[in-house]
């Protein structure tokens, strides 16, 4: 097992770092023993492999050496239409095309203080966010390729970015020729640190901003590119894309934070705290550092609008055992928002003070538990050398020296208890999660309504115009907050572009002799949903209606899994593709993703996906997605999505008396019965489907009338099959 002192090595400075003058311009319910759940957690970071997080029992001294370099304010809440928010997305980068981007970076690199041939940009912001506010788009403005997920990299003369299977065809349109793309995953492409190493002399120095990377991200960068003796320089000072941006660049957001209701949050703030103290009590912990934003937000029940389609806030919190302190802009905190933090004792501190904090704890001997999947470097580095300077001070005082040093400060390096923790909905949460996805049901009942009739009518819509629309749909339903991500509204060969995302200027006409795959989300007060659909609006071919039916197979299958307790969800990704893969077919991205309770629409720890790596077991509780699907490039593209909590399944024997699970549906839309040859489908799969569709009408009926209930009346009648 590795020690704190080996995590730590070779990340800290002869420097104190502070942060760059931008960042600190902005500034009965069931039983909740969840802390006590401990389990190997391993989260990804793009396509970058990560080893579990190591804890040393028997030494967690640092040993480090210096290396050189409120629910009722809902009525404020507004959704912008995608083409709206893109329109402004769009403009930001005026004034300066991708080119002259690069330009302007790399006359940077020269520069005093800097002086590096390298400089990596990743996706994130400082709390390792898939979704970021639009100030922090740092790799989207650089390159210009605005999917989610992507590393982009800068050489003194190359530029090149890498990305996964759901956005080749996205980075394909949107990179110049400047940049090549890198198709992580595939055969013989590189990852970052490969093709550092081939294209760099020995002896480079690679720029990164570790506000930006966690802590074990850095750990690995710095041992890859360590072979070819390149260096690793955090630039603590600046960051270089921001440099470049300037006076464009958006100003960061500072909208209010609100409370969420105890209804639907199911556990108080303080029982929360209790609970999360007796694991840091446990685990020997005096203190943890909570950077995930989704987490801060879930701990505290409160919500934010800093993050399109996420509602949290940027905030860090640093829970001790007889303290508090939230570390967030204070303009954000309304007189109901501060009031309810002094009752819970949580002190407010500004957002850009937390490396203060953070050396304040070590030279207080704190024993402080860092998740170092997820905490940035830059707080680990500045913890690991106020611990030194803790034990430089030890040392140079005589007075000290033999005495035990038990005082000193010390890392717990593991995964966050929150995180699984949130993981686990209590019965509050489900609820909530059940309510929403039926009022979301009958937007989408309406929405598919008024769409079919306006194809029939021969009206010309574009892929935004629709989403719009779906937009308004949603919008009217009560508790509506946001959508969950971009809507993807994708005509024919787009929907092959498995994160496709309609721009007002170059989308595609909704084509009615072509498939049209919609995935889309909303953020209600009490729930978040996902739900995708593929339809056709005209005769669809024999091959569309194979590849349909087989995906259709495949959520079938992993939708009736039944399975032990304590299974990982790697283990059920061959469920949803077993029908593809028996004529020679597959997709490039996972099976399921967790889904937050009125929180991020993608959350951890628990997946279903090919890649093995991630050992969470699907517990009671977790909700995950069903969305296998199936690409032709430059054609079409097919996926079905609902979500799903996982139950306790009674089966009618207990083998090794340990509990079996499965799961139960939370979204009710209908399927396209169109696009489903039957011929393929056994007895077992049409029953499913029927009672599938029956369950659809029974629940989503009555919420919705005229028009839409009679669409869902004809969307819902059994099949026979022949």
């Amino acid at each position: 097992m590795k020690s704190a002192a080996a995590i730590m090595s070779g990340l800290t400075l002869s420097k104190s770092p502070p942060r760059s003058a931008y960042l600190s311009s902005y500034s009965p319910h069931r039983c909740f023993s969840f802390f006590s759940l401990s389990l190997p957690i391993y989260r990804s970071l793009n396509s970058m492999k990560r080893p579990p997080i190591h804890v040393s029992h028997s030494n967690p001294m640092f040993i480090v050496r210096n290396s050189s370099s409120s629910s009722s304010g809902s009525s404020s809440i507004t959704a912008k239409p995608s083409s709206e928010m893109r329109k402004h997305h769009n403009g930001s980068s005026k004034g300066i095309d991708r080119d002259q981007k690069l330009t302007a970076l790399r006359e940077l690199f020269g520069k005093p203080g800097i002086n590096i041939d390298a400089y990596i940009i990743p996706s994130q912001d400082a709390h390792q966010s898939e979704f970021i506010a639009e100030c922090y788009m740092r790799r989207a403005y650089i390159s210009g390729f605005t999917g989610s997920a992507g590393t982009a990299v800068v050489t003194k003369h190359k530029a090149a970015l890498w990305t996964d299977g759901r956005y080749f065809l996205q980075a394909e349109k949107q990179l110049s020729s400047s940049w090549i793309l890198m198709r992580a995953g595939n055969w013989g492409v590189p990852n970052t640190t490969e093709w550092l190493n081939d294209v760099l002399a020995p002896g480079g120095r690679i720029g990164i901003d570790p506000f930006l990377f966690s802590s074990d991200a850095v750990n690995e960068l710095k041992e890859a590119v360590a072979k070819s003796n390149h260096e690793l320089v955090y630039l603590y000072d600046v960051n270089l894309v921001d440099e470049v941006w300037k006076e464009s660049r958006p100003m960061p957001p500072n909208k209010p934070i609100r409370l969420h209701d105890l209804k639907f949050a199911g556990v108080d703030v303080s029982t929360k705290l209790s609970n999360l103290r007796s694991e840091l009590t446990n685990a020997g912990s005096s203190a943890i550092v909570i950077s995930m934003l989704d987490e801060v937000a879930w701990l505290l029940n409160l919500r934010g609008n800093d993050v399109p389609h996420s509602p949290v806030m940027y905030a860090y919190l640093i829970v001790e055992i007889n303290a508090a302190k939230l570390f967030v802009d204070k303009s954000k905190v309304t007189p109901e928002v501060n009031d309810y933090l002094k009752k819970a004792g949580i002190e407010l501190k500004p957002y850009d003070s937390i490396l203060s904090e953070i050396k304040s704890l070590a030279a207080r001997g704190a024993h402080l538990w860092l998740d170092t999947s997820s905490v940035n470097a830059a707080i680990v580095s500045t913890y690991a050398t106020a611990c030194d300077k803790f034990l430089e001070g030890l040392g140079n005082n005589s007075k000290s020296k033999g005495k035990n040093l038990s005082g000193a400060p010390s890392a717990f390096c593991k995964s966050s208890p929150i995180s699984l923790a949130k993981a686990v909905k209590n019965d509050a949460e489900l609820e909530g999660m059940r309510n929403s996805h039926l009022r979301d049901a009958a937007a989408l009942a309406e929405f598919w309504s008024w769409l079919e009739e306006e194809m029939s009518k021969k009206t010309v819509l574009t892929e935004v115009e629709v989403s719009d629309k779906l937009l308004e749909f949603r919008s009217s339903q009560s508790g509506f907050v946001d959508t969950s991500f971009d809507t993807i509204s994708g005509s024919g060969a787009n929907g092959a572009i498995i994160h496709y995302r309609a721009e007002p200027e170059s989308c595609s006409i909704v084509d009615t002799q072509k498939l049209f795959l919609l995935d889309s989300g909303a953020q209600y007060l009490d729930g978040t949903t996902d739900i995708t659909r593929t339809v056709h609006f005209g005769q669809p071919s024999e091959r569309q209606k194979e590849c349909f039916t087989r995906v259709l197979q495949g959520h079938i299958a992993l939708d009736q899994a039944v399975f032990p307790e304590n299974t990982p969800g790697f283990v059920l990704d061959a469920f949803a593709r077993s029908s593809l893969w028996k004529v020679g077919l597959d997709y490039r991205h996972g099976t399921g993703h967790g889904v937050g309770a009125a929180l991020n629409v993608h959350e951890g720890p628990q997946s279903i996906s090919f890649r093995f790596g991630n050992m969470t077991p699907l517990l009671k509780g977790m909700i995950i997605s069903n969305e296998p699907g199936y690409y032709e490039d430059h054609a079409f593209g097919i996926r079905i999505e609902n979500l799903l909590f996982v139950k306790e399944v009674n089966t009618p024997n207990r083998f090794g008396g340990i509990t079996y699970i499965g799961f139960e549906k939370l979204t009710f839309v209908p399927i396209q019965t169109k696009l489903v040859d039957l011929t393929l489908l056994s007895a077992a799969e049409v029953d499913w489907l029927n009672d599938y569709h029956s369950q659809v009408w029974e629940k989503v009926s009555s919420l919705v009338e005229g028009s839409a209930r009679e669409w869902l009346w004809n969307n819902t009648r059994p099949v026979v099959k022949p």
